[in-house]
């Protein structure tokens, strides 16, 4: 499975796993460039000596291409973005913020970058400040996210620039590959597929969270304060909902995301927040991350090469050995 995009970054399979601050690292970015994909480390609420420690780990771990994610809202951006030039990453990506003062410098140190894009207007911007390709992520994902769903987001950005496209969010299978593919997109990123895989450093509690969700079990919360977040149901998501609400009806509260992710990643999945996708309902098991990248290629190819009877056959057939 061929693409500019495995062509741009030196994989195998069109295939990058999401930038999750305070959950990807080293052993996980390795574990999915090993595979064939692209793995990144996650910047975003790291500081530059655990970065550059992340880097050291993860080019022992594998000689294949890693790339880092750069969350430009942090107070660090500018420190790690100067720091990555020095460590010699393969590609950068970037969310939350706009990455024009730093792209030329990255690519003069022959860095890939591919910032994740909520809307067309913002993806044509970034082609013209030079960008190698973007990520255009629709509302279904987990973490922090835009208004415009995946479906109607991807030949939107497709059409509006001459770049490679990758889809993200509600992606997690061979098919969502393939639809992604069809849409216009030549790759996919995957952050709540990944979750689950033996080589995520998330606990077990957030692990079977994510595996025993159904397709109603995300909420956003943050939509008042401008920076919209998904994740799973729990205490502190309905707490985050009612404190809007009463904020919304005029209350002088103010409701605070200080520090959550943090406890949910050190185990408090009920008073932190466990930032999922809504694709999470079709994650339902845990495996490598090797043998999740090879089974999404290897769908992928199998259902494109269907007749549309074939393929009616196919998902009939499946659906029924779920239900």
């Amino acid at each position: 499975m061929r693409t500019r995009i495995t062509e741009l970054l030196g994989v195998e399979a069109p295939v990058i796993q999401g930038g999750m601050a305070h959950i990807a690292d080293a052993r996980l970015a390795a574990a999915i460039s090993e595979a064939g994909g692209l793995g990144l480390i996650a910047c975003g609420g790291a500081n530059p000596a655990w970065v550059a420690d992340q880097v050291r780990i993860a080019r022992e771990l594998t000689d294949k291409p890693i790339g880092v994610n750069v969350m430009l809202m942090d107070p660090r951006a500018p420190e790690i973005a100067e720091q990555l030039v020095s460590l010699g990453v393969d590609v950068v990506t970037t969310g939350a913020g706009s990455p024009a003062a730093y792209i030329d410098r990255w690519k003069k140190a022959g860095i890939k970058v591919i910032p994740v894009v909520a809307s067309a207007a913002l993806a044509k911007r970034m082609e013209r400040l030079g960008a190698d390709a973007v990520i255009a992520e629709g509302t279904e994902a987990g973490g922090h996210i835009g208004e415009l769903a995946t479906m109607a987001l991807i030949p939107s950005v497709a059409r509006a620039v001459s770049i490679p496209v990758i889809a993200a969010g509600g992606i997690a299978d061979g098919r969502g590959l393939l639809a992604a593919l069809a849409l216009g997109a030549e790759g996919v990123q995957c952050g709540t597929r990944f979750l689950t895989v033996e080589e995520c450093s998330v606990c077990d509690a957030w692990k079977r969270k994510v595996i025993d969700a159904k397709d109603s079990d995300t909420i956003v919360t943050g939509r008042a304060s401008g920076h919209p977040v998904r994740g799973l149901k729990n205490r502190f998501s309905r707490e985050c909902r009612k404190l809007e609400a009463q904020a919304a009806a005029g209350a002088d509260v103010k409701p605070s995301f200080s520090g959550s992710l943090k406890r949910a990643v050190e185990g408090d999945v009920e008073g932190g927040a466990v930032m999922a996708g809504q694709i999470a309902a079709i994650v339902d098991e845990r495996k490598r991350a090797a043998d999740v990248v090879a089974e999404m290629i290897a769908e992928a190819e199998a259902f494109g090469a269907m007749t549309a009877q074939e393929l009616a056959r196919a998902n009939a057939a499946r659906e029924g050995l779920a239900s």
